[in-house]
């Protein structure tokens, strides 16, 4: 039998915010297949917003509580 591949989980009408690499940072999809997140860096300021694929485990704790993968 094959394994069910999860799917993507879309969190970006929750703002989820938090402080990556000194940059505020809102998380946008949750991938659990791989347990990886995407995120925009810079979101507040308009002129410079860069989208990141990064792993879930550096994410902040209070992020992790918040997504929990299982």
């Amino acid at each position: 039998m094959a394994k069910k591949k999860k799917r993507n989980i879309e969190l970006s009408s929750k703002e989820i915010l938090f402080s990556f690499e000194e940059t505020p940072s809102k998380v946008i999809r949750f991938y659990p297949h791989n347990m990886t997140v995407d995120i925009v860096q810079g979101y507040s300021t308009s002129t410079h917003k860069e989208h990141k694929n990064i792993p879930f485990a550096h994410l902040p704790k209070s992020v992790k509580k918040i997504i929990k993968p299982n």
